[in-house]
Protein backbone atom coordinates (compact mmCIF):
# COMPACT_ATOMS: atom_id res chain seq x y z
CA UNK A 1 0.00 0.00 0.00
CA UNK A 2 1.43 3.35 -1.07
CA UNK A 3 1.92 6.11 1.48
CA UNK A 4 -0.19 9.19 0.77
CA UNK A 5 1.40 12.59 1.40
CA UNK A 6 -1.61 14.71 2.27
CA UNK A 7 0.48 17.87 2.58
CA UNK A 8 1.69 17.39 -0.99
CA UNK A 9 -1.87 16.69 -2.16
CA UNK A 10 -3.06 20.06 -0.82
CA UNK A 11 0.25 21.75 -1.74
CA UNK A 12 0.79 23.14 1.76
CA UNK A 13 3.75 23.14 4.15
CA UNK A 14 3.86 20.60 6.98
CA UNK A 15 3.49 23.45 9.50
CA UNK A 16 0.59 25.11 7.65
CA UNK A 17 -2.14 26.44 9.92
CA UNK A 18 -5.85 25.66 9.53
CA UNK A 19 -6.52 28.81 7.53
CA UNK A 20 -3.89 27.88 4.94
CA UNK A 21 -5.19 24.32 4.74
CA UNK A 22 -8.76 25.52 4.28
CA UNK A 23 -7.71 28.00 1.60
CA UNK A 24 -5.80 25.31 -0.32
CA UNK A 25 -8.74 22.92 -0.10
CA UNK A 26 -11.17 25.54 -1.38
CA UNK A 27 -8.99 26.26 -4.39
CA UNK A 28 -8.45 22.60 -5.31
CA UNK A 29 -12.03 21.52 -4.58
CA UNK A 30 -13.28 24.18 -6.94
CA UNK A 31 -10.73 23.11 -9.56
CA UNK A 32 -11.48 19.39 -9.51
CA UNK A 33 -15.16 19.17 -8.61
CA UNK A 34 -16.62 16.69 -11.16
CA UNK A 35 -19.69 18.82 -11.84
CA UNK A 36 -17.67 21.66 -13.34
CA UNK A 37 -14.09 20.52 -13.89
CA UNK A 38 -12.63 19.81 -17.30
CA UNK A 39 -9.42 18.47 -15.80
CA UNK A 40 -8.33 14.92 -16.54
CA UNK A 41 -9.16 12.52 -13.67
CA UNK A 42 -11.07 15.30 -11.93
CA UNK A 43 -13.25 12.93 -9.87
CA UNK A 44 -10.26 10.99 -8.52
CA UNK A 45 -8.35 14.18 -7.78
CA UNK A 46 -11.40 15.61 -6.00
CA UNK A 47 -11.59 12.49 -3.79
CA UNK A 48 -7.88 12.72 -2.95
CA UNK A 49 -8.15 16.42 -2.08
CA UNK A 50 -11.22 15.76 0.10
CA UNK A 51 -9.45 12.89 1.87
CA UNK A 52 -6.40 15.04 2.56
CA UNK A 53 -8.58 17.81 3.97
CA UNK A 54 -10.53 15.31 6.10
CA UNK A 55 -7.25 14.44 7.84
CA UNK A 56 -5.38 17.74 8.00
CA UNK A 57 -8.38 19.83 9.10
CA UNK A 58 -8.92 17.61 12.16
CA UNK A 59 -6.43 18.16 15.00
CA UNK A 60 -6.52 14.57 16.30
CA UNK A 61 -6.31 12.90 12.91
CA UNK A 62 -3.55 15.28 11.79
CA UNK A 63 -1.51 14.55 14.92
CA UNK A 64 -1.81 10.80 14.30
CA UNK A 65 -0.93 11.21 10.64
CA UNK A 66 2.17 13.27 11.51
CA UNK A 67 3.32 10.50 13.85
CA UNK A 68 2.98 7.91 11.10
CA UNK A 69 4.82 9.96 8.44
CA UNK A 70 8.14 8.71 9.84
CA UNK A 71 7.32 5.19 8.67
CA UNK A 72 7.22 6.21 5.03
CA UNK A 73 11.03 6.45 4.92
CA UNK A 74 11.62 2.84 5.95
CA UNK A 75 11.14 1.58 2.40
CA UNK A 76 8.83 -1.05 1.00
CA UNK A 77 5.10 -1.20 1.44
CA UNK A 78 3.66 1.17 4.01
CA UNK A 79 1.97 -0.44 7.01
CA UNK A 80 0.89 1.14 10.30
CA UNK A 81 3.14 0.07 13.19
CA UNK A 82 2.15 -3.05 15.15
CA UNK A 83 -0.66 -2.43 17.58
CA UNK A 84 -1.67 0.81 15.90
CA UNK A 85 -5.16 1.95 16.81
CA UNK A 86 -6.57 5.33 15.81
CA UNK A 87 -7.88 7.65 18.53
CA UNK A 88 -9.28 10.27 16.15
CA UNK A 89 -10.78 8.16 13.42
CA UNK A 90 -14.46 7.39 13.32
CA UNK A 91 -16.90 5.67 11.02
CA UNK A 92 -16.52 6.25 7.29
CA UNK A 93 -18.19 4.82 4.22
CA UNK A 94 -15.67 2.44 2.64
CA UNK A 95 -16.14 3.82 -0.88
CA UNK A 96 -15.35 7.38 0.21
CA UNK A 97 -11.72 6.92 1.24
CA UNK A 98 -8.61 5.07 0.15
CA UNK A 99 -7.17 1.88 1.64
CA UNK A 100 -4.38 4.01 3.08
CA UNK A 101 -6.89 6.17 4.98
CA UNK A 102 -8.82 3.12 6.20
CA UNK A 103 -5.62 1.40 7.40
CA UNK A 104 -4.89 4.37 9.65
CA UNK A 105 -8.26 5.58 10.84
CA UNK A 106 -10.52 2.56 10.28
CA UNK A 107 -13.64 2.22 8.19
CA UNK A 108 -17.09 0.76 8.42
CA UNK A 109 -18.22 -1.81 5.89
CA UNK A 110 -21.15 -0.41 3.96
CA UNK A 111 -23.31 -3.52 4.08
CA UNK A 112 -24.99 -5.62 6.79
CA UNK A 113 -23.30 -8.83 7.87
CA UNK A 114 -25.13 -11.88 6.56
CA UNK A 115 -24.61 -15.60 6.87
CA UNK A 116 -23.57 -17.27 3.65
CA UNK A 117 -25.93 -20.21 3.51
CA UNK A 118 -28.43 -20.43 0.69
CA UNK A 119 -32.01 -19.28 1.23
CA UNK A 120 -35.33 -19.29 -0.49
CA UNK A 121 -36.26 -15.67 -1.13
CA UNK A 122 -39.93 -16.65 -1.29
CA UNK A 123 -40.01 -17.59 2.41
CA UNK A 124 -41.80 -14.84 4.32
CA UNK A 125 -39.92 -15.56 7.53
CA UNK A 126 -36.67 -14.62 5.82
CA UNK A 127 -37.95 -11.28 4.50
CA UNK A 128 -35.86 -8.36 5.73
CA UNK A 129 -36.00 -4.68 4.89
CA UNK A 130 -32.97 -3.38 3.05
CA UNK A 131 -30.66 -1.04 4.90
CA UNK A 132 -30.64 2.73 4.44
CA UNK A 133 -27.70 4.28 2.63
CA UNK A 134 -26.17 7.73 3.12
CA UNK A 135 -24.23 9.47 0.37
CA UNK A 136 -22.51 12.87 0.37
CA UNK A 137 -24.04 15.31 -2.12
CA UNK A 138 -21.75 18.23 -3.06
CA UNK A 139 -23.80 21.36 -3.85
CA UNK A 140 -22.53 24.73 -5.07
CA UNK A 141 -23.90 27.83 -3.36
CA UNK A 142 -25.29 29.03 -6.68
CA UNK A 143 -27.31 25.82 -6.97
CA UNK A 144 -29.26 26.64 -3.79
CA UNK A 145 -30.87 29.70 -5.38
CA UNK A 146 -33.32 27.63 -7.47
CA UNK A 147 -34.60 24.07 -7.69
CA UNK A 148 -31.80 22.08 -9.30
CA UNK A 149 -31.63 18.61 -10.82
CA UNK A 150 -28.37 16.70 -10.40
CA UNK A 151 -27.18 13.28 -11.50
CA UNK A 152 -25.63 11.18 -8.75
CA UNK A 153 -24.00 7.77 -8.62
CA UNK A 154 -23.61 5.53 -5.61
CA UNK A 155 -22.90 1.90 -4.71
CA UNK A 156 -25.58 -0.57 -3.69
CA UNK A 157 -24.93 -3.98 -2.12
CA UNK A 158 -26.33 -6.87 -4.17
CA UNK A 159 -26.69 -10.30 -2.59
CA UNK A 160 -26.51 -13.44 -4.70
CA UNK A 161 -28.29 -16.73 -3.98
CA UNK A 162 -25.51 -17.77 -1.63
CA UNK A 163 -25.77 -14.61 0.42
CA UNK A 164 -22.49 -13.22 -0.88
CA UNK A 165 -22.39 -9.48 -1.41
CA UNK A 166 -21.30 -7.57 -4.50
CA UNK A 167 -21.41 -3.86 -5.20
CA UNK A 168 -23.43 -2.45 -8.10
CA UNK A 169 -23.32 1.14 -9.32
CA UNK A 170 -26.61 3.02 -9.50
CA UNK A 171 -27.33 6.33 -11.25
CA UNK A 172 -30.18 8.66 -10.27
CA UNK A 173 -31.42 12.11 -11.20
CA UNK A 174 -32.43 13.93 -8.04
CA UNK A 175 -34.07 17.29 -7.36
CA UNK A 176 -32.25 19.63 -4.99
CA UNK A 177 -34.86 21.87 -3.36
CA UNK A 178 -34.34 25.63 -3.43
CA UNK A 179 -32.88 26.89 -0.17
CA UNK A 180 -31.02 23.68 0.71
CA UNK A 181 -28.11 24.35 3.10
CA UNK A 182 -25.11 22.35 4.25
CA UNK A 183 -25.83 19.58 6.75
CA UNK A 184 -29.35 18.86 5.53
CA UNK A 185 -30.38 15.32 4.64
CA UNK A 186 -32.60 14.61 1.64
CA UNK A 187 -34.54 11.34 1.81
CA UNK A 188 -35.29 9.30 -1.32
CA UNK A 189 -37.64 6.52 -0.32
CA UNK A 190 -36.91 3.04 -1.63
CA UNK A 191 -33.60 3.98 -3.27
CA UNK A 192 -31.43 2.28 -0.68
CA UNK A 193 -30.23 -1.32 -0.45
CA UNK A 194 -32.65 -4.02 -1.71
CA UNK A 195 -34.49 -6.09 0.86
CA UNK A 196 -34.41 -9.87 1.32
CA UNK A 197 -37.34 -11.98 0.27
CA UNK A 198 -40.39 -9.77 0.28
CA UNK A 199 -38.67 -7.10 2.34
CA UNK A 200 -38.86 -3.51 1.10
CA UNK A 201 -35.81 -1.62 -0.13
CA UNK A 202 -34.18 0.81 2.26
CA UNK A 203 -34.02 4.56 1.71
CA UNK A 204 -31.28 6.76 0.31
CA UNK A 205 -30.25 9.79 2.34
CA UNK A 206 -28.28 12.53 0.64
CA UNK A 207 -26.05 14.49 3.02
CA UNK A 208 -25.77 17.99 1.58
CA UNK A 209 -22.22 19.34 1.65
CA UNK A 210 -21.74 22.83 0.29
CA UNK A 211 -18.72 23.11 -1.99
CA UNK A 212 -16.38 25.84 -0.64
CA UNK A 213 -16.88 29.12 -2.49
CA UNK A 214 -13.88 31.35 -3.31
CA UNK A 215 -15.64 34.47 -1.99
CA UNK A 216 -18.50 33.57 0.36
CA UNK A 217 -18.80 31.60 3.60
CA UNK A 218 -22.24 30.17 4.32
CA UNK A 219 -23.48 30.45 7.92
CA UNK A 220 -26.94 28.91 7.94
CA UNK A 221 -28.87 30.93 5.36
CA UNK A 222 -26.57 33.94 5.72
CA UNK A 223 -23.46 34.64 3.65
CA UNK A 224 -20.24 36.28 4.84
CA UNK A 225 -17.93 38.17 2.46
CA UNK A 226 -14.58 39.71 3.38
CA UNK A 227 -14.28 43.02 1.50
CA UNK A 228 -10.82 44.61 1.03
CA UNK A 229 -10.85 48.41 1.29
CA UNK A 230 -8.03 50.90 0.80
CA UNK A 231 -6.90 53.01 3.79
CA UNK A 232 -8.26 56.19 2.19
CA UNK A 233 -11.63 54.51 1.53
CA UNK A 234 -11.85 53.56 5.19
CA UNK A 235 -10.76 57.02 6.32
CA UNK A 236 -12.77 59.19 3.92
CA UNK A 237 -15.69 56.91 3.07
CA UNK A 238 -16.47 55.50 -0.37
CA UNK A 239 -19.11 53.91 -2.54
CA UNK A 240 -17.89 50.53 -3.80
CA UNK A 241 -19.25 47.69 -5.94
CA UNK A 242 -19.73 44.45 -4.03
CA UNK A 243 -20.45 41.02 -5.55
CA UNK A 244 -23.36 38.96 -4.28
CA UNK A 245 -24.12 35.35 -5.11
CA UNK A 246 -26.27 36.29 -8.12
CA UNK A 247 -25.62 40.00 -8.84
CA UNK A 248 -23.62 43.09 -7.87
CA UNK A 249 -24.63 45.90 -5.55
CA UNK A 250 -23.32 49.33 -4.53
CA UNK A 251 -22.33 49.67 -0.88
CA UNK A 252 -21.55 52.82 1.08
CA UNK A 253 -18.42 52.63 3.25
CA UNK A 254 -18.71 55.19 6.06
CA UNK A 255 -15.76 57.44 6.86
CA UNK A 256 -13.70 56.17 9.77
CA UNK A 257 -14.51 52.52 9.09
CA UNK A 258 -12.35 49.88 10.76
CA UNK A 259 -11.09 46.39 9.87
CA UNK A 260 -13.53 43.79 11.16
CA UNK A 261 -16.56 46.08 10.92
CA UNK A 262 -19.61 44.19 9.63
CA UNK A 263 -22.15 45.67 7.26
CA UNK A 264 -25.47 43.88 6.86
CA UNK A 265 -27.11 43.71 3.44
CA UNK A 266 -30.61 42.30 3.86
CA UNK A 267 -32.00 39.72 1.47
CA UNK A 268 -28.79 38.77 -0.34
CA UNK A 269 -28.09 35.50 1.46
CA UNK A 270 -29.35 32.00 0.69
CA UNK A 271 -33.06 31.29 0.11
CA UNK A 272 -35.30 30.35 3.04
CA UNK A 273 -38.92 29.19 3.14
CA UNK A 274 -40.09 32.79 3.53
CA UNK A 275 -37.44 34.78 1.65
CA UNK A 276 -33.67 34.97 1.81
CA UNK A 277 -31.00 35.27 4.45
CA UNK A 278 -28.66 38.25 4.68
CA UNK A 279 -25.20 39.07 3.36
CA UNK A 280 -22.70 40.27 5.95
CA UNK A 281 -19.80 42.25 4.51
CA UNK A 282 -16.72 42.24 6.75
CA UNK A 283 -14.33 45.11 6.05
CA UNK A 284 -10.59 44.51 5.81
CA UNK A 285 -8.31 47.52 5.39
CA UNK A 286 -5.37 46.59 3.14
CA UNK A 287 -2.25 48.54 2.26
CA UNK A 288 -0.89 49.05 -1.25
CA UNK A 289 1.81 46.52 -2.06
CA UNK A 290 4.22 49.21 -3.28
CA UNK A 291 4.74 52.91 -2.52
CA UNK A 292 6.96 55.33 -4.42
CA UNK A 293 8.78 58.24 -2.80
CA UNK A 294 5.92 60.67 -3.42
CA UNK A 295 3.38 58.32 -1.85
CA UNK A 296 5.71 57.73 1.09
CA UNK A 297 5.93 61.46 1.60
CA UNK A 298 2.14 61.68 1.84
CA UNK A 299 2.09 58.88 4.43
CA UNK A 300 4.74 60.69 6.48
CA UNK A 301 2.78 63.94 6.31
CA UNK A 302 -0.34 62.12 7.45
CA UNK A 303 1.59 60.57 10.33
CA UNK A 304 2.86 63.92 11.50
CA UNK A 305 -0.50 65.65 11.11
CA UNK A 306 -2.75 62.96 12.62
CA UNK A 307 -0.80 62.57 15.87
CA UNK A 308 -2.50 59.19 16.33
CA UNK A 309 -1.35 56.26 18.47
CA UNK A 310 -3.43 53.12 17.79
CA UNK A 311 -1.78 51.32 20.73
CA UNK A 312 -2.43 53.82 23.46
CA UNK A 313 -4.74 51.41 25.28
CA UNK A 314 -1.85 48.95 25.58
CA UNK A 315 0.43 51.39 27.35
CA UNK A 316 0.52 51.36 31.11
Amino acid sequence: MEFKDYYKTLDVATDADKAAIKKAYRRLARKYHPDVSTEKDAEQNFKEVSEAYEVLSNDERRAEYDQLRQYRSQGGEFKPPPGWQSQGGGQFESEDFSDFFSSIFGSSFSGHSRNHRGFDSSEDFYSTRGRDIEVDLPVFLEETLNDEQKTIQYNLPHYDESGRVNQVRKTLKVKIPKGTIGGERIRLKGQGAPGFGKGQAGDLYLRVKLVPHPLFDAVGHDLHLTLPVAPWEAALGAKVTVPTLDSKISLNIASGSQTGQRLRVKGHGLPTKTGRGDLFVILKVVMPEKSDEEARGHWEALRDHANFNPRQNLES
